[in-house]
């Protein structure tokens, strides 16, 4: 397996960047199998902080102040 991945990392580094976009591409769509589980999961706890959000349960923070922390590092 490993001389297998090793080949093909070699012959990436032949193509195009628009050639590897596309290879990427691919492989991302292969590796994002939905989990329904996961999905009802993930359902759930969103919904749950909608609810929070809404009813001003969590602190929220602003656009601007989140930009401004990010930028000093």
């Amino acid at each position: 397996m490993a001389r297998m991945v090793n080949k093909i990392a070699a012959e990436i580094q032949g193509l195009s960047d628009a050639e590897k976009l596309r290879l990427v591409e691919a492989i991302l769509a292969d590796l994002d199998i939905p989990d329904p589980e996961i999905d009802r999961i993930w359902g759930k706890e969103s919904r749950k902080r909608w609810a929070a959000y809404k009813s001003g349960k969590i602190p929220t923070v602003s656009y601007e102040s989140v930009m401004a922390r990010h930028r000093r590092k």
